[in-house]
């Protein structure tokens, strides 16, 4: 590893006041309008990052405010409720003068009730100008009790705004926000290998409670399912699905150095939705699954109308070969006097890319210690002699920046040709609030050369076809898509590397294809003939000019 000094800097303007963005602890609402002005409702809980059974306390804290400005609307009625997978945890009535709402919540478990919120308590003053609704009272915060974060998963905070700027003002037509928090949960599993040998392994539950962990020693994968809601309409309120799996890195397939691919109801993840945390500690590698809602959005697509009445997630990890990477590290400095700040930059590559294709970059952040730093908010850009090539994270002028929630993430670049590229990166900052303790500006250089993989194939690297790619010739067999969306898929194989084709000599310019492709696409999708036979099929197109390859 070597550390390079700063080649590059850009001058920035400060980061614009937060808006929306969903975070373990903390999370902010849409904007609404409201007498001319953008208002939302931020929470927080203290700590941000619980674990069922590590606290027996936790603060939430609701805050009403204009996003332009950024001033916090004083004397506030708010009601709020708390939910879990479609049950009600608890609702009631808070009022506070300055307008930033403090709460104590103790989870408190053995609720027999099926309505939860039976279960839950409510204590405090009540407020004379607002009857029914409980406030702080000097150094006292209003206090729930109640089957609240005793368990792990997502939550729901539904916030309306009552009243504002004066206890008696009511809010003509109540103002409603919705954020999320999520709570973990850590479960903890066996590995058995062939020869009887176990291995720990915990699966950290942000969404709720996994069940039907396997180990399969024939590719070495993990396996797990959790409840999960593939309505599309549900699927438009979730933001992310956060899980975590920790295995002991002397366990040989997850040992430091691998790399890993997986999957969601047999859809292959792309990169960014798995992220691979050998850093955090020194004998445990923790993989996480960060399915964002594009994804989940991609998946119902993949598997079509049928997943809408799925109520199960399944989720599969399975390691790869170790590859030999590339590394590139710099620090930063700050954008006005140009010092060192507490950040360091570390960029991965697989040595088995190069010029000419689309580089899977790993991107993580550390400070001056080593240790992770997480929820980064950074943009990106990629210069060769001058001129900029791509870049990421800074078009957003209200909500700057890519979120690295766990301080490491993948960005997928066009690299056109060999040669010297210079990657820039700028931190705006850390969290919601874009803390500045991190920001900076720093460069990191490029020696891409052609790459090892140029004409590796994967399926002779026994990677799996993605079964999405089967999903469409199945449907058009049957006749439920168009030729030119099948072709799409068979190109994307090719082009992708899981199949190799080889072109001798092309017979026509296009053409018609023949209904015995059509069969033998179905034959393929029912798993009747293997992919060898189902690939002469698609040799035969190529050759006939009706499949090219650009």
């Amino acid at each position: 590893m070597i550390w390079l000094p700063l080649l590059l800097v850009l001058a920035v303007g400060g980061a614009a006041a937060p808006v929306f963005g969903h975070g373990g602890g903390g999370d902010v609402a849409p904007a609404v309008n409201f007498g001319g002005m953008e208002v939302t409702v931020r929470t927080d809980l203290s700590p941000a990052d619980i674990t069922v059974g590590e606290v027996d306390t936790a603060n939430m804290r609701i805050r009403f405010y204009d996003t332009i400005t950024n001033q916090t609307f004083p004397q506030v009625t708010y009601r709020v409720e708390i939910h879990q997978g479609g049950s009600l945890l608890a609702r009631q009535l808070f009022y506070d003068d300055d307008g930033i709402l403090d709460v104590e919540i103790r989870p408190q478990s053995g609720c027999q009730e099926i309505q939860l919120w039976r279960c839950t308590q409510y204590y405090g003053s009540e407020h004379i100008s607002a009857p029914g609704a409980l406030y702080a009272q000097g150094s006292q915060r209003p206090l729930i009790v109640g089957p609240i974060f005793e368990k792990g998963g997502l939550f729901n905070l539904k916030v309306d705004i009552e009243g504002a700027t004066g206890a008696k003002t009511l809010v003509e037509g109540d103002l409603s926000f919705e954020t999320f928090v999520s709570i973990a949960q850590d479960q903890l599993f066996t590995i058995r290998t062939a020869d009887a040998t176990e291995f720990p392994a915990v699966i950290k539950t942000y969404y709720d409670e996994v069940k039907n962990f396997r180990y399969d020693s024939s590719d070495d994968s993990i396996y797990f399912e959790m409840p999960f809601d593939w309505d599309p309409n549900y699927i438009e309120q979730v933001f992310v699905v956060h899980e975590e799996v920790r295995v002991p890195k002397e366990f040989a397939p997850y040992s430091e150095g691998k790399q890993f691919t997986g999957y969601v109801n047999g859809v292959q993840l792309g990169s960014r939705a798995l992220i691979n945390d050998p850093y955090s500690y020194e004998d445990v590698n923790v993989i996480h699954f960060l399915v964002t809602q594009n994804d989940l959005e991609n998946i119902n697509t993949a598997l079509g109308d049928s997943n809408h009445e799925n109520d199960i997630m399944t989720l599969k990890l399975v390691p790869q070969d170790e590859e030999a990477m590339n590394v590139q590290e710099f620090y930063l400095v700050e954008t006005e006097n140009f010092e060192i700040v507490d950040t360091n930059v570390q960029m991965r590559w697989a040595s088995s890319y190069g010029a000419g294709q689309e580089i899977p970059f790993e991107i993580s952040f550390f400070d001056g210690k080593g240790d992770i730093i997480r929820d980064v908010r950074y943009a990106y850009w990629l210069e060769m002699d001058g001129e900029i090539l791509s870049r990421g994270g800074s078009n957003n002028t209200a909500s700057p920046g890519i979120l690295a929630v766990e301080g490491i993430d993948t960005q997928t670049i066009a690299i056109p040709d060999p040669g010297l590229y210079y990657l820039n990166i700028l931190v705006y900052g850390t969290g919601l609030d874009y803390d500045p303790t991190h920001a900076g500006v720093g460069t990191g250089v490029l020696e891409i050369g052609i790459g090892s993989m140029a004409d590796a194939a994967k399926q002779d690297e026994g990677v799996a076809i993605p079964s999405w790619v089967r999903n469409s010739a199945g449907w058009w067999a049957n006749g439920d898509i168009d030729d030119d969306t099948f072709l799409q898929s068979i190109q994307y194989l090719i082009m992708e590397g899981y199949i190799r084709v080889q072109v001798t000599e092309t017979q026509s310019d296009g053409g018609a294809i023949p209904s015995w492709v059509r069969n033998s696409a179905g034959w393929w999708a029912n798993g009747d003939i293997d992919d060898d036979t189902f690939l002469q099929s698609i040799q035969y197109l190529m050759r006939q000019g009706v499949l090219m390859v650009q």
